[in-house]
């Protein structure tokens, strides 16, 4: 006889996409804790910063340029760098390319996935167009990362070494919050990630050429998951087992993969509330090692002319990533380097954005970008992706060793951001992409933070 545990994971094996998708066609607030609702909303206002903070970008700008040719003029879904209004789906792809472009957006640690820059346009946009309350915004949203987060713990680390798990399990994510809108259920839920994944796309090697393709990945993932959801409401079918099935994503795309992750712990466990938000304006692998050197510059009271060299002690995800990415041809590229980012702590003890925006131009920075590199780290390696530790050794000029360590991250957690500095982060955010006015932020946010009162979700901006 199988134990408990073994026809849990039998059954996970056969139905886990299944069950998954009665979870997220059958939620409701009441389901969900109030901390995991305030949590949510914490993540709104600021997935909200990160999208506004996107309105200059020259491949934003690009992709809003297509949406514009492609979509309708008067739509009732707001694209967020401009105001102007439209379909949901373009205005969805918008907001989710702008969102995910200064690299400031949440990441959930275990699924190494960026939930908020797909979930949250795909359910806005579906909520604009159809006048749902704030309360059902915001459950469908949780659907949306409890799906995406499980999908990414599902397709694991081998994934990720190719694939953008934002691009893939971010589309089953966007399915979701939007099915959930929709009123989906449970079969045509099932429907929807079917279409979904069979769409999921996005891989690593654009990071080589400093391409645009990141924001194409979340634009298309919210794009094509609000767009299976929409096909499966009009008795679309999708493929039944698109995660765990002999020829599904698990199979073509990763490696071994355990499909009791795909139920792990739905209705007790909410993994939304395991997200952790960004503090420095890069990359999150380099994150961890640029709050352990930050920690050592500020106690020893270091100039980047009394550091002789940076050793980074990293998990093979960072290398696999990072690695790419040797001398920064563009600011994002130099959002993915290692060098850069620590360079930037050395030498101005931040990394935000407008630190970036100079990077490429800042002789200082770019000289000590020669003595950082990263080195494989057992203990840092067995403790990912569970957590995403920090080593760093330092030799200073005087050839004295300092070595230290961070356990979370700035924004993790268990060293989370209080709602102040998220709204600080936040306005900073709207502020440096230019798309509001003076004032234009206080009002924006007022609506933000009430957004769970709303009957009707109307314009955001006006």
């Amino acid at each position: 006889m199988l134990s408990g545990t073994e026809t849990s994971r039998k059954r996970s094996a056969e139905h886990g996409t299944a069950e998954l998708a009665e979870f997220a066609s059958t939620l409701t607030i009441r389901d969900i804790p109030e901390h995991v609702v305030e949590r949510c909303l914490d993540l709104f206002v600021d997935w909200a910063g990160s999208a506004l903070s996107g309105a200059r970008h020259r491949a934003i700008l690009a992709i809003d340029d297509f949406a514009k040719e492609m979509g309708r003029e008067n739509g009732r879904s707001e694209v967020l760098i401009s105001g102007r209004t439209t379909s949901p789906l373009f205005a969805a792809m918008v907001n989710a390319a702008a969102s995910h472009v200064s690299e400031q957006d949440d990441v959930h640690n275990g699924s190494v996935f960026h939930p908020g820059a797909v979930v949250f346009p795909a359910a806005l946009a579906v909520a604009q167009n159809i006048g749902a309350s704030g309360r059902d915004f915001l459950t469908a949203c949780v659907a949306g990362y409890e799906t995406g987060i499980r999908a990414g713990e599902y397709l694991g680390l081998p994934h990720y070494k190719i694939f953008h798990t934002t691009g893939t399990a971010g589309t089953l994510a966007a399915a979701a919050a939007a099915g959930r809108l929709l009123g989906l259920g449970s079969e045509q839920m099932l429907n929807a990630f079917g279409s979904a994944g069979t769409q999921a796309a996005g891989v690593w090697e654009f990071l080589r050429d400093a391409a645009d393709s990141k924001q194409l990945h979340t634009g298309k993932a919210a794009a094509n998951g609000l767009t299976a959801a929409s096909l499966a409401a009009r008795g679309f079918t999708g493929a039944r087992r698109i995660l765990e099935g002999e020829q599904g994503m698990g199979a073509g795309m990763s490696q071994n993969c355990d499909p009791a992750k795909i139920t792990a712990g739905l209705g007790a466990r909410w993994a939304l509330a395991e997200t952790s938000f960004k503090f420095h304006a890069s990359c999150r692998h380099t994150h961890p090692a640029a709050d352990a050197l930050l920690k050592i510059v500020q106690e020893h009271d270091l100039r980047a002319e009394d550091i002789e060299h940076v050793t980074a002690h990293v998990h093979q995800a960072a290398i696999d990533v990072l690695g790419s990415v040797v001398r920064p041809a563009t600011v994002h590229q130099a959002k993915f380097s290692m060098p850069a980012t620590l360079g930037l702590i050395a030498v101005h003890r931040r990394a935000g954005l407008d630190e970036f925006d100079t990077v490429l131009k800042d002789e200082v920075v770019r000289e000590f970008m020669r003595r950082v590199n990263m080195v494989f780290d057992p203990e840092v390696e067995h403790n990912y992706p569970a957590t995403w530790m920090g080593k760093v050794s330092v030799t200073t000029k005087g050839g004295t060793v300092l070595t230290d360590r961070i356990e979370e991250p700035k924004g993790d957690p268990g060293n989370t951001l209080t709602r102040g500095e998220i709204e600080k982060k936040a306005r900073t955010l709207a502020e440096y992409g230019g798309a509001l006015d003076g004032g234009g932020w206080t009002r924006v946010s007022r609506k933000l933070w009430s957004i769970a009162s709303l009957e009707e979700i109307g314009s955001l901006l006006r």
